[in-house]
């Protein structure tokens, strides 16, 4: 049996997860009968690649099954607290 994402990240650090595992940990849960790494593998197949699924419209990333405006919006955090660390780094070095 798989270990589940956050268990995995405890145990063996985030740079052992797959792209798919860290976003599942984002996403929090699934739904019935699908679990949030279902849900961030179907965002993944879809736009391609992490990189593919940021800044992309609310309403877009809600047409994932699994992906409601909650979670939408938690992508799209994610997304601007990236740019946002990459900014300050890029401004500190």
């Amino acid at each position: 049996m798989a270990m589940k994402p956050g268990r995995k990240l405890v145990e063996e650090g985030a740079a052992a997860c797959t792209d798919a595992e860290i976003l599942a940990l984002l996403l929090g849960s699934g739904g019935a009968g699908y679990s949030a790494e279902d849900a961030a593998r179907e965002l993944l197949e879809r736009f391609g690649s992490l990189a593919g699924i940021m800044d992309r419209p609310l309403q877009e990333l809600a047409t994932v099954r699994g992906i409601k405006a909650v979670r939408a919006i938690r992508i799209a955090a994610a997304y601007e607290l990236a740019c946002r660390i990459i900014r300050h780094v890029e401004r500190n070095t």
